[in-house]
């Protein structure tokens, strides 16, 4: 199957309205599938869309929602509605914050794991359904080199991927066999304006190694079938963010996988 037969007719993908969301989106567009876009500022989205609508004649619609609060994967649903859809992509889930964990009301944590987690974990739900029926799809989670381990100014976020890194793991290992693609792409420095806004507001100077938002995308995309880790800079048998390579880290879910079915079956 091509990208459109294997990952459409339609894709979803949350946190669009900008950087790497919005280059997964032109990407998808591209390979032919029709595209949700999802995020909580309207303006942005709604030009991504028309953009891609001239570019790529593809349909391509927006739904504004805020992806932090506890009825969003109930939104999310409404909005896509009945379409087929092959792909999600959850990109929304950065750390706008900066601050550590007692500087700011829990309120702002709560509303970052509503995102990062639950959001994310009900969104997947409601779309690997239909995926795992049909024997094919492919779902996409952002995450970011924080998943690795804790940092001071970063608990909750950190907290939040590191629950991404092994929910992907799990999910890729359930779904492996039933035509389903799991992958989540551990980003390391990105050039988006989300980053930019948070190191201006920090007064730090923005790194001139960051990688750019459509390369970051298109390694997603290429490293989609293969799951269920890509770390960005990084080859498949390298290690360098973890201990352990993403093709270690597959190998450690195959064996536990196997391990646990001759324990229980199934």
């Amino acid at each position: 199957m091509n990208f459109a037969e294997r990952y459409g007719p339609w894709a979803v993908i949350a946190g669009a309205s900008e950087g790497t969301g919005a280059s997964f989106a032109r990407q998808v567009a591209a390979q032919g599938v029709n595209c949700v876009l999802i995020a909580r500022r309207e303006a942005p989205l709604n030009a991504l869309a028309e953009q891609i609508r001239k570019q790529h004649g593809v349909e391509c619609v927006t739904a504004s929602i805020d992806l932090s609060a506890r009825d969003a994967p109930q939104k999310v649903a409404a909005a896509v509605g009945n379409r087929e859809v092959g792909l999600f992509v959850m990109n929304a889930g950065s750390d706008p914050n900066g601050a550590y964990f007692l500087d700011q009301d829990v309120s702002t944590w709560l509303e970052l794991v509503q995102r990062n987690v639950n959001t994310m974990m009900a969104c997947t739900h409601h779309f690997v359904c239909p995926m795992a029926q049909r024997g094919r799809g492919g779902v996409l989670l952002v995450n970011s080199g924080a998943c690795y381990g804790g940092l001071s100014t970063m608990g909750a976020y950190c907290g939040s991927k590191a629950f991404t890194l092994c929910f992907a793991e799990g999910l890729w290992g359930e779904m492996r066999e039933r035509g389903v693609h799991v992958l989540t792409l551990v980003m390391s420095k990105t050039d988006t304006p989300e980053f930019r806004r948070l190191m201006a507001e920090k007064g730090m100077p923005f790194p001139e190694d960051a990688a750019s938002p459509d390369e970051v995308a298109a390694l997603g995309l290429e490293r989609l079938p293969h799951g269920p880790i890509a770390n960005w800079g990084e080859a498949d048998d390298q290690a360098g963010m973890s201990a352990l390579s993403a093709a270690q880290r597959r190998e450690r879910v195959i064996m536990i996988d196997q391990i646990t079915k001759q324990m229980f079956g199934g």
